[in-house]
């Protein structure tokens, strides 16, 4: 397992053949990383993650994994903002999503927000993150008309991401119902497309067994906690992977 991807929504209906060599795993939560690290993994890929009723990914975990040279990449969900978070420290961002939170053009963890369903569904996405809403929005305006546009836009915004569909947004905005279907056939997803550049990085990594970050990782009591609380997650890792 010298390659570890969490991923979930993100990367639902991508094709992932070319990927043989990644073991891909469920949304990460806290303590993930370090058991990857632990099961032996030297190049690691955060995607999407787990928050709300679940503790997200700790920051110490990803910092801690870099201090060993493993690589980490992060993008489109989770992973972008973790990545824009961490990128001084030696992480990997890739992608749109990751530029837009590291240039603080976007800055609400809200944004890349989705409903989802459960592995046996493939992590299918039930809501739409409110990134690819206005991507999708922007990219029709000279068909539907700026002014069509900014209602959708401002409707997209004021939807809670659990809420957010096309069908919401339209009825937000008060506009006739047949724009569902035009927004809904022509969607368009930097999520996804972020996630498998992430998946092509991390596929053509080739890891520098000597690399170690400048800065010096510090062993706080709170993280030792934590590497006592998890130790039983490797085994997460031991099960056959979810691709």
């Amino acid at each position: 397992m010298s390659t570890i991807v969490f991923a979930g929504p993100s990367i639902h209906q991508t094709e992932l053949a070319a990927y043989a060599n990644i073991t891909f795993c469920p949304p990460a939560a806290s303590g993930d990383i370090l058991a990857a690290i632990n099961v032996g993994a030297r190049t690691i890929g955060l995607i999407d993650g787990v928050f709300g009723d679940c503790a997200a990914v700790w920051h110490k975990e990803l910092l801690f994994a870099l201090s060993k040279g493993v690589a980490v990449y992060g993008a489109a969900s989770m992973g972008a903002l973790r990545a824009a978070e961490c990128d001084c420290f030696g992480m990997k961002g890739v992608g749109q999503i990751y530029e837009q939170y590291r240039d603080g053009s976007r800055i609400s963890d809200a944004d890349v927000a989705v409903l989802h369903g459960p592995p046996d569904m493939d992590f299918r996405p039930v809501t739409i993150a409110l990134v690819d809403a206005e991507e999708t929005i922007r990219a029709l305006q000279s068909r539907i008309g700026d002014e069509q546009a900014h209602s959708l836009l401002n409707a997209a915004r004021r939807t809670h991401f659990s809420r957010r569909t096309w069908r919401s947004i339209v009825r937000a905005a008060q506009l006739g119902q047949e724009l569902t279907s035009l927004l809904s056939h022509n969607a368009i997803s930097v999520k996804r497309l972020d996630a498998q550049m992430l998946l092509d990085a991390v596929n053509n990594h080739r890891h520098d067994a000597g690399a170690r970050p400048a800065w010096r990782f510090q062993n706080t009591l709170f993280f030792q906690e934590m590497i006592a609380r998890n130790a039983e997650q490797a085994a997460r890792f031991a099960a056959p992977p979810i691709r």
